[in-house]
């Protein structure tokens, strides 16, 4: 008996866009721009930064494991029950805890096929079915999902907006799904981007339905920019939080994690005025991407996908913006070799960008 399981073996592992450090080492740069992971180049609040010392002088004491208050901070916020609220390891964690907490058996999987890459991750490491959907012009296709679930059907994954694409699916299309879900079906609605998207008259946000089999997944390191913190949150009915609160690590997230995001929560003026940039910089790439004719696929989030028409072109505009010292994201990892993510940066990382493509082209 082998002591690697074959799904394991076989596994694509997670590859992360390049952090500053290795390519500083690697290229000897001096000035170097990330544009490959979606962060929110604002970076987090003032206030959670300025205060995070208060709990510093308690570093030996482990976490509260029911993250109390972080928990009815959200609970408030969004007019739930602090048993509607769990709190994890980012969104990836409360991933794994769902994976682990609801799937068995025979159970299998439904998602998109070139959806967030660490739910891939998570479900092919499972070991159980993933029935992958081909999106449908970079849209997740819900038709085609809902056509495909059996009685062995236990979790289907939807990312709304979608990474990494950037796309929604609206409200029409997800009522119209959600009648065709079993009630035994439990819908993972990753959420990661809803700051970036809830303006949006026609976006669903979760919040405004009440499904016992629907669990919602945000998070705050993006908008909020707590990337480095690794704090995610899901909402859910009661019966399926408490279950899953059985099997989540027990001290997790960090105290500095919970404290830096209860912080962050009040905190409305920073979150503004990144969503604010965000937008505005996102229309200046936009507008430069149409001025030199590069496709790109519309988003409601805070970066743009690019469309070329190789993978080799993709690549080679990756590799040589690389070496001028702009980092973004080939996504062939995500079954998309001919697209190149770039996250919406500050105005002078973007005016950097810019200036290095217009010397490429």
């Amino acid at each position: 008996m082998a002591l690697v399981p074959k799904h394991i073996k076989n596994l694509m592992p997670y590859k992360a866009g390049k952090p500053i450090s290795e390519v500083q080492r690697e290229l000897k740069l001096d000035y170097i721009v990330k544009l490959a992971s979606n962060e929110n180049p604002m970076g987090p609040s003032k206030k959670a930064i300025n205060q995070i010392d208060k709990i510093l002088h308690d570093s030996h004491r482990y976490p509260d494991s029911n993250g109390y208050e972080l928990r009815i901070k959200l609970a408030k916020k969004f007019n739930l029950n602090i048993n509607n609220v769990i709190i994890g390891g980012g969104s990836e964690g409360i991933m794994s805890v769902i994976m682990r907490t609801f799937l068995s058996a025979d159970d299998e999987i439904i998602a998109a096929e070139n959806s967030f890459i660490g739910f891939r991750v998570l479900a092919n490491a499972s070991g159980f079915k993933v029935n992958w959907i081909p999106m449908n012009n970079y849209h997740h296709n819900l038709e085609a999902m809902a056509s495909q679930i059996n009685n062995k059907t236990k979790v289907i994954y939807l990312a709304n907006p979608d990474n990494p694409t950037g796309t929604f699916f609206t409200k029409k299309v997800f009522e119209k799904f959600m009648k065709s879900v079993p009630s035994r079906v439990i819908v993972l609605l990753d959420e990661a981007y809803f700051e970036y998207a809830c303006h949006i008259d026609d976006y669903p946000d979760s919040m405004h339905y009440r499904y016992d089999n629907v669990i919602t997944l945000r998070t705050f390191s993006k908008a909020q920019g707590l990337a480095g913190f690794r704090v995610g949150y899901g909402f859910a009915d009661k019966q399926l939080i408490e279950n899953l609160m059985k099997v989540k690590l027990p001290f997790e997230p960090s105290s500095l994690g919970q404290y830096a995001a209860c912080i962050a929560m009040d905190d409305d003026e920073h979150l503004i005025h990144s969503i604010k940039m965000n937008n505005s910089e996102k229309l200046r790439l936009k507008q430069f991407f149409e001025y030199i004719n590069f496709n790109y696929i519309p988003s409601a989030t805070n970066f743009i996908t690019l469309e070329f028409k190789t993978e080799e072109i993709a690549s080679n505009f990756c590799n040589s913006l690389l070496k001028r010292g702009v980092i973004l994201r080939h996504l062939i990892s995500f079954g998309l070799p001919n697209c190149v993510r770039i996250t919406v940066g500050l105005p002078e990382e973007n005016n950097f960008l810019i200036k290095n493509i217009k010397e490429l082209i």
